[in-house]
């Protein structure tokens, strides 16, 4: 049997299916054509109605969709800036060191390659938290590691050290500076 012969006989069988529905439509007539008229009004109703919801849930289907792979692409994106603030940590620490040798082109080099990647951030909406020592300390941006104590009194609650930059992307903080505060 070929595929051909299975389409038409399926064919055939939905007919007879439509038609034996037909015929008990058929056998619920009543002798009043109005009623009759009223009672397909009445499943045209019904089948109009789940149309509506069937269209309606494949409409929020789409947009719930739609909504996640979105989501999907923005969480990777961000863990992909969240992943690169170790290498901006370790480009500061490795100046630091190459400032030391005093080789003024390896230093120049380093430092290009270091300013493409921190504008290319930047261009993502990757933020550093602008902080200096004797700022109030705030937990929204900052973390405390430890705390000193101080010699004066107008250094309490202050940061003292700043040991680790902090950064904002998108208007939200993914990593607290961490910061030395007095007490």
């Amino acid at each position: 049997m070929n595929i051909n012969q299975k389409n038409t006989d399926f064919q055939d069988e939905k007919k007879s299916i439509d038609l034996s529905e037909m015929e008990n439509s058929c056998q619920e007539k009543t002798e009043d054509p109005l009623k009759e008229v009223e009672i397909f009004k009445e499943k045209l109703k019904k089948e109009k109605d789940k149309f509506l919801r069937i269209f309606a849930e494949f409409e929020n289907y789409k947009k719930r969709i739609q909504k996640e792979r979105f989501d999907l692409f923005r969480s990777a994106h961000q863990q992909i800036i969240i992943d690169l603030i170790p290498i901006l940590d370790d480009f500061e620490r490795g100046l630091k060191e190459l400032k030391k040798s005093k080789d003024e082109i390896l230093i120049q080099g380093v430092s290009l390659i270091q300013e493409k990647l921190i504008k290319i951030l930047k261009e993502k909406g990757l933020k550093k938290i602008k902080i200096k020592k004797g700022d109030d300390f705030n937990t929204d941006f900052h973390e405390a590691i430890t705390q000193i104590p101080t010699t004066t009194e107008d250094l309490k609650g202050k940061i003292i050290e700043i040991i680790e930059a902090g950064y904002i992307l998108q208007e939200r903080v993914i990593r607290h500076a961490k910061v030395i505060t007095g007490k």
